[in-house]
């Protein structure tokens, strides 16, 4: 078949690419976050024309288009009644103004940011699935920022080998809902100001959830503060451990072999390959400022070959270390083992954040603007989380195989920057579309369960 010729023509009917920005305004417009956002005075002209909602609905509405450039706000002025529609805000500011107000406002605006994670999800009527046996994951990690060649404030050098930020996220359930973050300079430490964090972002969560919440974190936060927080707050946990300084690897083996002549039956050994011996326990141990021994599972692996078969002159021992609260009878050592390993899946929802939503190289210099831009890039990857996570329950998608859970760039090429023609009749404004679109079913399905 010969190619066809194309004219490129000029139309008067009102076309909108994201019309999927539709339901994310539905969705923000179920809560309180403008009307938190209103009521704190906007700067030295607190009666201007531009609310502190337009503001942050603005770059909510950028973000959920995977990017975070200020810039962006000006594809909202040619058609400003209905992006205003859309997104439910009142006007749309200019780049300027959005650049401005940020700087005014963001101390301020912080607080309300930092809790609007929760009311959305549990106004979106969000159910985070649990991991293991009713836990539900609160995955905690720190992820450095890029921001290298810059010179904006609190940019230095992470343990990443690179200079940007190092911020804080919490991620909750299997989908990786994010119930909170927090910015911080690239050189702070993973603990430092952890425990404060981790009683806010536990508080969240339970807005979100009824069910038991287990906390898994790396080695970055095996601090004993950490850990008398958790017991207070009655969370369970497992926490990857740094061994002390009278610890060795050779240690652990010593207290696995003790076990194994003891017959202990909570102790496993595997032989994955030949040259290669795994062993699986628990012990118990003290936290400085708690009573109560706590236990501990290890993973001891002893390697005499390497996987291409080369022998090694003496025996590699490797042994991995976990604060755990769970009992034998909630959980079995190699189950401790295997829900650690899962806590990696966070570092995919860390990704999806940077790269899908482009929100890691911040557009301001200073800090606590970009401290606030952070928390509105996590409130629109909720939005495109929970869209998502909608859209997977129905059959309609044109993908066929079947999906746990929909990545942040597919929810952002389907349903948000899906083209929608915008028609009035009968005082009734319609998001029409094209019958050509192969996720329009899933779209309106997605549509009509969050925005009602």
């Amino acid at each position: 078949m010969a190619q066809m010729k194309f004219k490129v023509v000029l139309s008067e009917d009102n076309i909108i690419t994201p019309g999927g920005l539709a339901t994310a305004g539905a969705l923000m417009n179920k809560t309180s976050l403008y009307r938190q956002l209103d009521a704190i005075p906007s700067g030295p002209r607190g009666e201007a024309r531009i609310r502190n909602s337009d503001v942050v609905g603005a770059m909510v509405g950028i973000n959920c288009q995977g990017k975070s450039s200020y810039a962006a706000v000006n594809e909202f002025t040619e058609e400003e009644d209905y992006y205003c529609g859309l997104l439910g805000t009142n006007s749309i500011p200019s780049e300027e103004t959005l650049r401005q107000r940020f700087d005014q406002i963001a101390e301020r605006i912080t607080p309300i940011l930092e809790n609007a994670p929760a009311e959305l999800l549990a106004r979106a009527g969000a159910k985070p699935t649990p991991c293991f046996k009713g836990y539900v994951p609160l995955d905690v990690d720190v992820t450095p920022f890029d921001n290298s060649g810059t010179k904006k404030e609190g940019v230095s050098w992470t343990y990443k080998h690179l200079h940007g930020y190092a911020p804080i996220i919490a991620n909750l359930g299997n989908e990786g809902y994010a119930i909170g973050a927090e910015l911080r300079p690239g050189k702070q430490h993973s603990q430092n100001g952890t425990p404060e964090f981790m009683k806010k972002a536990i508080a969240n969560a339970r807005k979100v959830t009824d069910g038991k919440i287990l906390v898994r974190q790396d080695s970055g936060f095996d601090s004993a503060d950490n850990i008398k927080l958790y017991l207070k707050e009655q969370v369970d946990f497992i926490v990857k451990r740094n061994l002390r300084a009278v610890e060795a690897p050779e240690d652990w083996l010593d207290i696995a072999l003790e076990s194994i002549s003891d017959e202990d039956p909570s102790t496993t050994v595997t032989e994955p390959r030949e040259g290669k011996t795994v062993y699986v326990g628990s012990d118990a141990g003290a936290v400085n400022g708690h009573g109560e021994p706590i236990r501990i599972v290890y993973e001891v692996t002893v390697r005499t070959s390497k996987a291409d078969g080369q022998l090694l002159i003496a025996p590699e021992v490797e042994a991995a270390t976990f604060w755990v609260s769970l009992d034998h009878g909630q959980a079995s050592n190699a189950e401790i083992i295997g829900l650690y390993r899962a806590h990696a899946t966070s570092e995919q929802f860390h990704s999806e954040l940077k790269t899908d939503m482009d929100i890691e190289r911040f557009p301001s210099g200073r800090f606590k603007t970009n401290a606030a831009l952070l928390l509105v890039g996590i409130y629109a990857y909720n939005i495109l989380r929970i869209m998502g996570q909608e859209s997977v329950k129905g059959g309609d998608a044109p993908h066929r195989k079947p999906v746990k859970r929909r990545r942040i760039r597919t929810v952002i090429q389907n349903l948000i920057t899906i083209a929608v023609r915008v028609t009035r009749h009968a005082r009734k404004v319609f998001l029409k579309l094209g019958r050509g679109n192969a996720w329009r079913h899933t779209y309106m399905r997605v549509h009509g369960a969050l925005s009602g």
